[in-house]
């Protein structure tokens, strides 16, 4: 019965698995079943229709993710204007005329005026790599 309130309260389908437990729990309460016996139905019921819904509440709940301007830089070569160190914490490159925050794919120590490509992206750093030619 909570279940069905709290899935009352709500838009979003927080416990609508639960509702449909709790109803296989009460047929068998009502059935004599005893309480370990009725825990033991719900349990299965929600987890049945949990795995049964999955597919299709992924379907129409897919959030797609947003892609930013940040991914062209991918794959790009950039030129490092501060040393890249990630043990001090320190390095930026141009890239694209833009100016990031770097850090080094591999640990390494990139010297000022070496050319980079750009691996991915951690929240505002570029993550790159020594250009080898």
């Amino acid at each position: 019965m909570l279940a069905a309130v709290l899935e009352a309260s709500t838009a979003q389908l927080v416990s609508i698995w639960f509702v449909v437990g709790g109803v296989g729990g009460l047929i068998a309460s009502l059935l004599g079943a005893s309480p370990s016996v009725q825990v033991l139905v719900f349990a299965l019921v929600s987890a049945v229709t949990l795995i049964a819904t999955r597919p299709f509440v992924k379907k129409v709940l897919d959030f797609k993710t947003t892609g930013t301007n940040a991914d062209r830089y991918l794959g790009k070569i950039a030129v490092v204007t501060v040393e890249i160190n990630n043990t001090l914490g320190v390095g930026q490159v141009n890239v694209l005329g833009s100016i990031w925050t770097a850090r080094s794919s591999d640990g390494s120590v990139i010297p000022i005026g070496s050319r980079v490509s750009v691996e991915s992206i951690d929240g505002v750093k570029l993550i790159v790599r020594l250009k080898t030619d």
